[in-house]
C-alpha cells in the first residue's frame, strides 16, 4: 500500500473535530483536513477492534458504547457513520454524515420486541457505492452514498424479512477495501452484493421504493454482463405497469445509460442525470429520516492527487453552490422543432449544418451496431427516418458540448466516445426491451403487412411500444429509426378507425412516409380501406402527403392533388381585367363555372412565373384538375 490514513477525533470543549493524517511512502505525513462533528463524545468509550472477543458479557459491555466509522471510496466520497449508545428497544437512531454532499441524515428505525439471542450492536459495512447498516433480526439498510439525496435510492428493510434472517447474528467490523472482520472467529471476508439475489428480490418485492432502490443497486455495477442485463430487461418488460410512483422505463434507461459510462470519470454524477425523478414524497415503511446541512471539512493542503483531488472537487461544488449542471434535452427540443418546422415550410438553414447533425447520428448508430453483432428480430434501423436521426444527432452534439464545457483535463476524443457510448446505450436499451417482448410473443416480420388481422401478441407489443413512446416523449429522448413505422403498423392492426385517428391526432402515433407508403400499396380500394386511406392522407404533412397521393390511383387522391395544385397557383395569382375566351372555346362539358375556372388556371400556367412555381410537380396541370373535378363530381352523384 502506497499510503495509509489515520482518522481520529480531537475533543474540544464545545465540539468534536474529525481529523485525518495521511502517511506517505517516504515516511512523511500530512494533516489532510479537519471537519466538525455535531455529536457528543464526552464521557464516551470507544470500541477497539478485538480479534478474540467471544465472551457474551464483554460484548454486552461493548454495546453500551457508541459506534463510529469513517468510510471512503475511489470516487472521492467521505462518510462518517455514527450510532450512539442506546437503551430503548422500541427504536434505534443512527446518523450518516455525507461530507462530500454537505449534509447529514439521521435515521430512526422501529425495532419492536428485542431478541435476547441477538447482539445489541449496530453494524456498518462499507460496500463501495453503498453502506450497509443492520441490526440482526431487526433491520437491514443499504444506503446509497453516491446519490443520497433521495431516500428511494436506498433500501430499507425492517421486521421479519428473508434478507435480515440471512445476516450473521454475531458482530462484524468493517475494514478498508470492503473487508469484513468476524470478531468471534477472527476471520476476514470480502463483502459484496449478491447480484443474483438482488434480481430475485426485484422480482418478488411489491413496494415501489424497494424496486427503485434495488434496481439502482443492481445497475451500479457499471457494464453488466449480457446475461444479467437480459434478466433486468426481462423484469422491466414484464413490470412496465407495476410501478405507480415512477416510470419504470424512464428510470431504467436513465440509470443504466448513466452507469454505462460512469466508470470513465467520477465527475459525471454532476453532469448527467442519475435518475428520472427529482423528488420523492412517498413514505417508506419502518423508517423516518431527518436531513440537515453540515459544515464542510477544511482542507489543510493546497495541492491534491488521487482521492483527495476528487474529494476536494466535491467540496468545491457544494461550497460554491454551482448551478444545476445535469444535462437535459431542453435545447435539443427547441432546435429539433425548429428544424422540423423549416422542413415543412420548405426552408432549411445551411446544408452543412444539417449534414453535420446527420453525420453525428450515423456515428451513434454505427457505434451501436458495432457493439451488437447479433441480428435483431425487430424491424428497426431499416429506414432513414430523418426526424429521429436529426434528434439523435442533435443530442450527440449538445451532450458533447455540455461535457466539453465542464469536464476539464479529459481528451476530446475520449469525451466524444463517451457521448457515442451513452446515446448508443440509450437506443440499445429501447431496442432490447422491444426485442424481449417480440421474442416472448413470438412475432414475425410479416406483421408489417397491413392486410393481416391483429393477434393478441401484436396487441401486447403495441402496448409496450406505446409505453416506451410515452416514457421517451416526456424526457425528449430519441428512438431507434423505424420505431414509429412499426408502431403505426401495429396501431392500424390493433385499433378501430376512430381510436386510430384519435391516437394520430394526439401525437401518440406518428405517421411516417414508409408506413403510409406500405399502407397504400398493401390495401385494396374497398370502402373500408378507402375510408382509412383518406383519413390518413388528410393528416399527413404537406410534403409527404403530395408524395403519397401519387401512389394511390383513386379519384380521392386526384382530388387532393388538384386542390394542392390550385392552391399553389392561386396564392401567386394577381387578377387582371381580360376578355374571356369561353365563347370561342370547345369545352366538353357545358358548365360555365368550371369552364371559366379551368381557363383561368390555364392562363396562370402559361406565365413564366407559374412555370417556375410548378417546377418538379409531376406535370399536374389544368387538364388534370378538370378531369379530377369531373370524376369527383360523378362519384358524389353516384354516376
Amino acid at each position: 500500500m502506497s499510503e495509509q490514513r489515520l482518522y481520529y477525533i480531537d475533543l474540544k470543549k464545545s465540539r468534536s473535530i474529525l481529523k485525518c493524517v495521511q502517511f506517505c511512502v517516504d515516511e512523511n505525513f500530512n494533516l489532510m483536513f479537519e471537519a466538525p462533528l455535531d455529536i457528543s463524545l464526552s464521557d464516551s468509550g470507544f470500541k477497539l477492534v478485538n480479534f478474540g472477543c467471544d465472551d457474551l458479557q464483554d460484548q454486552e459491555k461493548l454495546s453500551k458504547y457508541l459506534t463510529l466509522c469513517v468510510f471512503t471510496n475511489h470516487t472521492g466520497s467521505l462518510c462518517v457513520c455514527y450510532s450512539p449508545k442506546f437503551d430503548s428497544w422500541e427504536q434505534i437512531t443512527y446518523s450518516v454524515f455525507y461530507f462530500h454532499k454537505g449534509h447529514s441524515k439521521t435515521f430512526t428505525a422501529a425495532l419492536g420486541s428485542a431478541d435476547s439471542r441477538v447482539t445489541k450492536d449496530i453494524t456498518f459495512l462499507n460496500l463501495d457505492y453503498y453502506v450497509a447498516v443492520y441490526l440482526p433480526g431487526h433491520f437491514f439498510h443499504l444506503l446509497n452514498i453516491q446519490h443520497p439525496d433521495l431516500i428511494c435510492h436506498s433500501l430499507f428493510l425492517t421486521g421479519n424479512n428473508e434478507v435480515i434472517d440471512m445476516l450473521p447474528h454475531h458482530p462484524l467490523h468493517s475494514l478498508s477495501g470492503s473487508l469484513v472482520l468476524d470478531w468471534c472467529s477472527g476471520k476476514l471476508y470480502r463483502a459484496s452484493l449478491n447480484q443474483s439475489y438482488l434480481l430475485e428480490f426485484l422480482w418478488n418485492t411489491r413496494l415501489d421504493c424497494e424496486k427503485m432502490a434495488v434496481l439502482h443497486c443492481v445497475l451500479s455495477g457499471g457494464r453488466s454482463p449480457p446475461f444479467l442485463e437480459a434478466k433486468i430487461i426481462q423484469w422491466v418488460s414484464e413490470n412496465i405497469s407495476a410501478c405507480h410512483s415512477f416510470d419504470l422505463i424512464q428510470e431504467f434507461i436513465i440509470a443504466s445509460s448513466y452507469w454505462c459510462i460512469y466508470p470513465e470519470t467520477s465527475n459525471l454524477d454532476k453532469l448527467l442525470p442519475y435518475s428520472s425523478i427529482l423528488t420523492w414524497t412517498t413514505e417508506i415503511p419502518g423508517i423516518t429520516i431527518v436531513t440537515e446541512e453540515i459544515a464542510l471539512p477544511l482542507m489543510k493542503m493546497h495541492s491534491f492527487q488521487g482521492y483527495w483531488e476528487k474529494l476536494n472537487f466535491h467540496l468545491e461544488y457544494v461550497k460554491y453552490s454551482k448551478p444545476h449542471l445535469h444535462y437535459h434535452n431542453s435545447m435539443v427540443r427547441r432546435e429539433w422543432h425548429s428544424l422540423i418546422l423549416e422542413e415543412t415550410t420548405g426552408k432549411r438553414r445551411s446544408k452543412v449544418y444539417v449534414r453535420n447533425i446527420l453525420d453525428n447520428a450515423i456515428k451513434v448508430i454505427s457505434n451501436l451496431e458495432a457493439r451488437n453483432l447479433e441480428p435483431r428480430l425487430t424491424p428497426l434501423f431499416q429506414e432513414e427516418d430523418n426526424h429521429q436521426r436529426l434528434l439523435v444527432g442533435l443530442m450527440a452534439s449538445e451532450l458533447k458540448d455540455h461535457l466539453l464545457r465542464h469536464l476539464q483535463g479529459i481528451e476530446k476524443k475520449k469525451i466524444e466516445q463517451m457521448v457515442l457510448d451513452y446515446i448508443s446505450k440509450l437506443l440499445d436499451l429501447i431496442c432490447q426491451i422491444l426485442e424481449t417482448s417480440w421474442r416472448k410473443h413470438n412475432l414475425h416480420p410479416w406483421v408489417l403487412h397491413f392486410e393481416r388481422q391483429a393477434s393478441a401478441a401484436e396487441f401486447a407489443v403495441f402496448h409496450i411500444m406505446t409505453r416506451i413512446l410515452e416514457a421517451t416523449n416526456s424526457l425528449f429522448l430519441p428512438l431507434p429509426p423505424g420505431f414509429h413505422t412499426l408502431h403505426t403498423v401495429l396501431g392500424v392492426h390493433c385499433l378501430p378507425l376512430h381510436n386510430l385517428l384519435h391516437y394520430i391526432d394526439n401525437g401518440v402515433l406518428l405517421l411516417t412516409e414508409t408506413a403510409v407508403t406500405r399502407l397504400m400499396e398493401d390495401l385494396d380500394n374497398t370502402e373500408k380501406n378507402e375510408k382509412l386511406k383518406f383519413s390518413i392522407i388528410v393528416r399527413l404533412p404537406p410534403l409527404i402527403g403530395q408524395k403519397i397521393c401519387r401512389l394511390w390511383d383513386h379519384p380521392m387522391s386526384s382530388n387532393i392533388i388538384s386542390r394542392n395544385h390550385v392552391k399553389r397557383l392561386l396564392q401567386k395569382y394577381n387578377k387582371q381585367p381580360r376578355s374571356s375566351m369561353i365563347g370561342n372555346s370547345s369545352f366538353s362539358i357545358e358548365f360555365l363555372p368550371l369552364n371559366y375556372f379551368i381557363e383561368t388556371l390555364t392562363d396562370i400556367e402559361s406565365s413564366s412565373q407559374a412555370l417556375y412555381a410548378l417546377e418538379g410537380h409531376d406535370n399536374v396541370d389544368a387538364a388534370f384538375v378538370e378531369e379530377a373535378a369531373l370524376k369527383h363530381t360523378a362519384m358524389l352523384l353516384g354516376l
